[in-house]
């Protein structure tokens, strides 16, 4: 993943990973960070990802709730979150949405719901312009992206379980100049 990082870091996806990771970590109690997808991809490879970095890097606010769309009622107790746990969202959680299709209109309802209450919005989608206007935070993996929609789920999983320390205000102003300058272009 390293070596991923280091191609990918010219482009911004490696800081526009770690940003999404701490806006994840912002999540306040363990188990208020939810994770849901769409009826026909289920994101339970990010939420595993997400689980272990939480484990790992001794932050309990990231441990996931994967919200399936119909979860079997005789499978483990952490695989029968359905979409009922979306309308008992509150401030202080986070609904992360993933889906590398168009997010279907009874997600979205439940999506601007959970943002009426005050739940925090996050989307990792395929440039799905109506869940984006409901988020508070996305990134798009469309067809112009250096990297796959697998491959941004394996970053942002890995930066949110990063405990390094956070960007001061110095590093903020540089990367904003950066992003006003433009991308720097190495000359050979």
């Amino acid at each position: 993943m390293e070596i991923l990082r280091e191609i990918l870091g010219p482009s911004g996806w490696v800081e526009r990973t770690r940003e999404f990771g701490l806006a994840l970590r912002a999540t306040r109690s363990p188990g208020g960070l939810m994770v849901v997808g769409t009826p026909h991809e289920e994101p339970w490879h990010l939420t595993a990802h997400l689980g272990d970095e939480a484990r790992l890097a001794g932050l309990p606010q990231l441990a996931p709730t994967l919200v399936r769309w119909t979860p079997a009622p005789d499978a483990p107790a952490h695989l029968r979150v359905g979409l009922d746990r979306i309308e008992q969202a509150r401030r202080g959680e986070t609904l992360f949405v993933v889906t590398e299709e168009q997010a279907p209109a009874p997600l979205l309802e439940r999506v601007s719901d959970a943002r009426r209450v005050g739940a925090t919005i996050l989307a990792l989608d395929g440039g799905d312009p109506e869940l984006e206007g409901l988020a508070h935070d996305a990134l798009a993996v469309t067809e112009r992206a250096p990297l796959s929609f697998d491959g941004a789920q394996h970053l942002i999983s890995l930066a949110a379980g990063e405990t390094g320390r956070r960007p001061g205000l110095r590093d903020r102003l540089a990367r904003l100049l950066d992003r006003v300058s433009g991308p720097r272009v190495p000359s050979y």
